[in-house]
């Protein structure tokens, strides 16, 4: 018995189901999200820690990298650091204008990471007559950034009025190898601990 021919039309219904699938084969997948599934997990971006290496940090927008620790921070946001800025720069002339306890007021909600902010922290302190706090913020400070001469001078300033003249030769001398003896935290500091008078600093 001989097969019956197919109408015209269900041969190429036939034909053209054959080529879908053929070229479906050959054709690139589509992403998970695009058919309703999971979406695949997105590329891990470096953290900003210590154990990031320098490359990583520099080729991540979120962090950048701090030469003086050799270390990978994560980048703070443009509105918090001016803000934080603003906060800084108004302690600073309320405690060099001697409204100490306004300073320290609005210091206080400054980022407590920032060592200028530490050090007219213990400035605010230190004149206000809390030598034992004073220090403490100097210390944090110089535990952040050991480099920051200013705040040694302000320690060591401390250390006179608390007549540590012995601590105060210390720092003197860490200003001299920081920034020789030419310098004007080490003047200052030089002539506090010659008189003994830590009032004008």
């Amino acid at each position: 018995m001989s097969a019956t021919p197919q109408p015209f039309s269900r041969m190429i219904a036939n034909l053209l189901v054959v080529s879908f699938f053929g070229a479906a084969l050959f054709m690139p997948q589509a992403p998970a999200r695009a058919l309703g599934g999971a979406a695949a997990p997105a590329p891990k971006t470096a953290a900003c820690s210590a154990k990031t290496t320098q490359n990583a940090c520099k080729a991540a927008s979120s962090c950048w990298w701090k030469a003086s620790s050799s270390q990978c921070r994560k980048k703070k946001n443009t509105s918090q650091i001016e803000k934080n800025n603003s906060l800084y720069n108004e302690g600073r002339l309320l405690a060099k204008s001697g409204a100490y306890g306004k300073a320290i007021a609005v210091l206080m909600t400054a980022d407590q990471k920032n060592p200028d902010v530490l050090n007219y922290l213990g400035f605010s302190h230190r004149k206000s007559g809390d030598l034992k706090t004073a220090i403490g913020y100097y210390k944090a400070a110089l535990k952040i950034d050991p480099n920051f001469v200013l705040a040694r001078s302000y320690l060591g300033e401390g250390y006179v009025k608390a007549g540590r003249i012995d601590l105060a030769k210390l720092e003197l001398k860490q200003i001299a190898r920081r920034c020789g003896k030419g310098c004007k935290e080490y003047v200052l500091l030089a002539m506090a601990i010659e008189t003994g008078d830590s009032s004008g600093y």
